[in-house]
């Protein structure tokens, strides 16, 4: 990270009372982003790992496992997770912020996506931050437009509403329907409908909620490399098949598993939704290599219940720090100092996007950048950070 691109740097130390020592967290901010200084040590990035994304990171490799969190190419916050298993396997979780997004992923994938074909692709849910990539109007090509998706694995319920069928939210009887996401007034969920009617029909792909996809894959185990022990699960998750008050509970959560090792993505789920998975998948979790911050570093996820569990190693987060799209209170703004105190007892590994130089101007730049985790398929290697 360069120093030159910020506006200003404001050094914070995050000081957690009851922990032995100084727990210390990468972090740089824009001086009128927080209302309240923590001292922080700067961990300045190591030039001996920095890479060329027009080559790649590291050659795959049969057993390796290789997760980026990717950029967006704008200001707002969003989700969008790459995944690389072995020579063989592509997995997309998400792809924000906005449709403009969509050349910004495609063109990274482009250069590990040797195939044109993403095995496995996971929506979350439906908010635009998070599924914008997939639900573009006609004229704009989603990210099901630019790869073949053989599976893809989405939400199993949800709060929005078609133009179609309004009062069905168990969208999988959706996509049988020729007019879906068609009409003047679609919403971007109408869109999503119509994504999902085209790749069933044109591309022959296979469409799962989570529910059904554990329906038909016991304790939502997939096997992606049986040789290697490397393995998708799609946790149970309360709010699959009951209600929820917010669309984020909906989220769709990944655990990965490479032998020993596990890397773990929740999408937005909160607190409430959290202490449901934790219950419901006691016999699956525990320590984790990786952590995607749930809800890009907010106040009301990545709660005690499910950190005390996990215990993550290395957390990223995919955000643009300091931004006041959702909210003018910098206390709530991403990621969250309340976040990072719950967060700072188990790592001092944070990693985070972009940063928002100036909202109004539409100014950004990278923090940590395009964040890769490598793993190697060896028992005992450690999982290094790009």
């Amino acid at each position: 990270m360069k120093g030159k691109a910020l506006v200003t740097i404001i050094c914070i130390i995050c000081l957690i009372v009851g922990i032995a020592g100084s727990v210390f967290i990468q972090w740089k901010v824009s001086a009128d982003s927080v209302n309240e200084v923590l001292d922080v040590e700067i961990l300045e990035s190591d030039s001996d790992k920095t890479v060329s994304y027009a080559t790649g990171v590291a050659a795959p490799a049969v057993g390796t496992i290789s997760v980026h969190f990717l950029e967006l190419g704008n200001k707002y916050t969003g989700d969008c997770t790459y995944i690389k298993v072995g020579t063989d396997v592509d997995i997309l979780i998400d792809c924000g912020s906005k449709s403009n997004s969509v050349p910004i992923v495609t063109e990274y994938l482009n250069k590990y996506v040797t195939d044109n074909t993403l095995e496995y692709v996971i929506v979350t849910h439906a908010h635009q931050d998070h599924y914008a990539g997939f639900a573009t109007p006609e004229n704009v090509n989603s990210i099901f437009d630019n790869f073949k998706c053989d599976n893809i694995i989405t939400f199993a319920k949800t709060n929005q509403k078609t133009k179609t069928k309004a009062s069905d939210n168990e969208y999988l009887s959706l996509i049988s329907s020729e007019n879906a996401g068609k009409n003047s007034t679609a919403t971007m969920y109408d869109y999503f409908v119509r994504e999902l009617e085209q790749e069933k029909t044109t591309d022959n792909a296979n469409i799962y909620t989570a529910k059904s996809f554990r329906d038909v894959n016991p304790d939502g185990i997939k096997e992606l490399d049986s040789t290697n022990n490397i393995s998708m699960q799609i946790l149970n998750n309360y709010f699959y098949t009951n209600k929820a008050t917010t669309e984020n509970d909906y989220s769709v959560c990944m655990q990965l598993t490479q032998g020993a090792k596990k890397f773990i993505f929740t999408g937005d789920l909160e607190e409430g939704g959290e202490e449901k998975l934790v219950e419901l998948n006691s016999a699956y979790l525990g320590q984790v290599e990786v952590y995607k911050a749930g809800h890009h570093g907010s106040k009301t996820s990545s709660s005690d219940v499910l950190l005390n569990v996990i215990q993550p190693k290395i957390v990223c987060v995919c955000c643009c720090a300091g931004s006041k799209e959702y909210t003018k209170n910098v206390s709530n703004q991403f990621p969250t100092v309340d976040f990072l105190k719950r967060i700072s007892p188990w790592t001092t590994q944070v990693y985070v996007t972009t940063l928002c130089q100036d909202y109004d101007k539409n100014e950004f730049t990278s923090f940590n950048g395009n964040i890769v985790v490598m793993s190697g398929k060896e028992v005992g290697s450690e999982v290094s950070v790009y």
